[in-house]
């Protein structure tokens, strides 16, 4: 139901600043303590596969993304860059959500998603072959140069897909725990949420008990862990590709990671 008065409470907003190929809002640094920063991080589903419509073109003037050269631009879809096809995510809906419910604020979104990267990609050193990247050492790095301007106020994860399978989803919820506490040492957020997003649950795309497993690990280990959310993806609807989020419910899933991030205690 909260998602749902989000929705209309969002589509509501008139974002009156259309954007094209000539135009430009230029970013005004805010003072820091008022730049709320959140790492995106995890394989294509935070990246986004979402169609990108007209609607997209419109931006929230206090809601930016740190380019793949380490410059803030106003946040427009797509703001990750790990391969050709990525399209609508989560992460502008999440941060309009944010800067709508205090408007002292702009939000910086990071975008650090990498398609098809296992977990195991996501420690120091670690090299991803289809995007030629070492993911976690690339999120550190854009993390720490984003910090030069705000706070970094959360890390949002969506991750889980590549590691569905019979002897990873076994090591799984380690791995997990291990990333949470490595990246809150790394970049010195102890106080920073961690919300984990659950995988897609399409009924045309049953679970295998390796799916299930990887659940589980998501569940246990943001009841376990301190300032860890768990996100549903209850309801939400798939691509014809049976993997993705379409774009409608991947707006949806970022309005509820807003909810749970707000429902953490800080």
């Amino acid at each position: 139901m909260k998602t749902e008065i989000f929705t209309i409470i969002l589509s509501a907003i008139v974002f009156s600043i259309p954007m094209n190929g000539e135009d430009e809002l230029q970013f005004a640094s805010p003072p820091k303590e008022d730049f709320h920063l959140f790492l995106l991080a995890g394989q294509s589903n935070m990246a986004g596969r979402g169609t990108i419509e007209e609607d997209d073109r419109f931006v929230h003037p206090r809601v930016f993304a740190l380019d793949k050269d380490g410059n803030w631009k106003p946040a427009i879809d797509p703001i990750h860059y790990d391969k050709s096809v990525a399209g609508v995510g989560l992460g502008i809906s999440f941060a309009i959500a944010l800067a709508e419910r205090d408007t002292s604020i702009s939000i910086g979104l990071i975008p650090a998603a990498c398609g098809g990267s296992p977990i195991s990609s996501w420690k120091p050193g670690g090299y991803h072959e289809q995007t030629k990247s070492h993911p976690y050492d690339d999120a550190i790095k854009r993390a720490r140069r984003a910090m030069k301007d705000g706070l970094l106020k959360g890390i949002l994860w969506h991750q889980g897909e590549s590691d569905s399978k019979p002897k990873l989803a076994a090591a799984y919820q380690g791995k997990m725990e291990d990333l949470i506490k490595r990246i809150r040492a790394d970049l010195d957020i102890k106080s920073a949420p961690f919300l984990i997003g659950q995988l897609g649950r399409f009924s045309e795309n049953p679970w295998s008990d390796s799916r299930k497993r990887v659940n589980e690990a998501h569940i246990r280990t943001a009841k376990q862990m301190p300032l860890v959310g768990f996100v549903s993806s209850e309801g939400l609807t798939c691509k014809s590709d049976l993997i993705h989020f379409d774009r409608r419910s991947l707006r949806l899933l970022g309005q509820r990671y807003a909810e749970v991030y707000l429902s953490i205690p800080k």
